[in-house]
């Protein structure tokens, strides 16, 4: 194995596939005249939220996005000094400790707005607030009825010491399909709720384009674009062409035991699968305790041995079983279970197609108890 340490299973997280990522994403607002904030939220999407944030502020960054306070304060902790936007809150948040770390706070009411206001108070420090506008999303944000009140209730705060209004901002729900008609919808409330923003004396800055809008909406790029998904190297809008996106993401694992079985035994629970033919099986030490969803059994391949090879039988909760024909693979051989995909190995975007969902989903769980989690590049 490339690693020995490796056991049971491994996430290599390749700090400069982010590195490259990132480079390519800020590329792309400089081109518009924007800065970039990369997000970072959920640990950094499951790859280490702060091994992430250095190396996005190493290659163009320069600010950072994360959705719960204390994510914020992680950061801060592992000395990330550049500006952090956190905008997802439960009653229980304080935001005095955020103020405290010089950490920006969103607010989408008048209710979130007082509560940011009366914890700058109670330090004696200003505040610094994004205002958030739904513009079609539906989830957070100020509906556009509202609004008005907000940015007066803001525009007042402002004036006396307790806020600094940084900047209007909302989130796209279909940037992900170019084209889509909500795209330019949003994009007109939002103009909108930033020109009333501006008509009660506020100078915010603008952010609504997400990785999808940062790679085929320039003309969102406003003052700040806001990718996730794509500074992983995971394209939100493959079908849009290719944006030189690495993933930077390999699950991988080894084999624990070789076996030869005989024509007509079968494998695992429920023996769903049985041998046309005398083979070998391999088996990996990682099932769905460890990321490897249940209901990829009998549908997935993994890179092992220098090929593709199925993996046979149900997936169990600590093992699964792969088929190498007459193939002799030794115990203790890597096994990928996805990557790049430079190899012809799986990917993260392949699990996700056969599950029908997003390669999101399939990153962001994937760092678990028994699996560890080398950062390859990282300074």
């Amino acid at each position: 194995m490339s690693d020995q340490h490796v056991r049971r299973a491994d996430l290599r997280i390749d700090v400069d596939a982010i590195r490259h990522n990132v480079g390519v994403l800020a590329g792309r607002a400089r081109e518009s005249g924007a800065a970039t904030m990369v997000v970072v939220k959920s640990d950094g999407y499951g790859h280490g939220a702060a091994v992430v944030a250095r190396a996005a502020l190493e290659s163009g960054a320069e600010r950072l996005g994360v959705a719960a306070v204390e994510e914020a304060l992680q950061l801060r902790e592992a000395g990330i000094t550049a500006p952090i936007l956190c905008w997802l809150f439960v009653e229980s948040d304080r935001f005095g400790p955020a103020i405290d770390a010089d950490v920006d706070l969103s607010a989408s009411s008048q209710a979130t707005l007082a509560r940011i206001v009366d914890a700058a108070a109670e330090r004696g420090k200003t505040a610094r607030v994004h205002l958030k506008i739904d513009t079609g999303l539906c989830r957070s944000g100020c509906p556009a009825d509202l609004w008005p009140e907000l940015v007066e209730a803001a525009a007042k705060a402002e004036a006396a010491g307790r806020i600094r209004v940084e900047a209007v901002w909302s989130h796209l729900a279909c940037a992900d399909e170019p084209g889509h008609p909500s795209i330019d919808r949003q994009a007109e409330r939002f103009a909108r709720a930033y020109e009333q923003a501006r008509a009660v004396g506020l100078e915010p800055i603008r952010h609504l384009a997400n990785s999808a809008a940062t790679l085929t909406r320039p003309d969102l790029h406003f003052e700040l674009v806001r990718p996730g998904i794509a500074s992983y190297g995971l394209d939100p809008v493959p079908q849009a062409g290719a944006h030189d996106l690495i993933p930077a993401m390999t699950f991988r694992s080894s084999v624990s035991l070789v076996k030869r079985v005989a024509a007509g035994e079968s494998v695992s629970y429920g023996h769903t699968w049985t041998a046309e033919r005398d083979t070998t099986l391999a088996l990996v030490p990682v099932g769905y305790a460890d990321g490897v969803p249940r209901s990829l059994s009998g549908r997935m391949d993994v890179w092992l041995a220098g090929r593709r090879r199925p993996v046979v039988g149900r997936v169990c909760m600590d093992q699964l079983v792969v088929d190498t024909g007459g193939d002799v693979v030794d115990e203790g051989a890597e096994v990928i279970l996805f990557g790049t995909g430079d190899q012809g190995e799986p990917t993260a975007a392949e699990w996700a197609d056969e599950l029908g969902t997003i390669h999101y989903e399939i990153v962001t769980g994937m760092y678990r108890p028994r699996v560890t989690r080398t950062a390859v590049g990282a300074p």
